[in-house]
């Protein structure tokens, strides 16, 4: 049982794919759950309380805009 061949060398392969899925799929579900969160705070109010549509609908947005606002990526710092 010798040593099997690999094309893996540790530290010499590139990992912009990489990298490139990580971030998409980290913004996905970042703003996917924004979304999802928006339109779930939409139904319930809807239809769960008395409020109706308009005050679903007002919450979900304000809900929606807060969370853009603290979900966005900040600028880079330059040291």
């Amino acid at each position: 049982m010798g040593e099997q061949a690999s094309d893996y060398h540790r530290g010499e392969m590139q990992i912009q794919e990489q990298l490139a899925t990580y971030d998409l799929f980290m913004g996905m579900t970042k703003w996917g759950s924004l979304a999802l969160a928006a339109l779930l705070l939409l139904f319930v109010v809807w239809f769960c309380t008395p409020g109706g549509f308009m005050a679903g609908l007002i919450s979900a947005a304000v809900t929606a805009v807060i969370g853009f606002v603290l979900l966005r990526d900040k600028p880079e710092q330059a040291h």
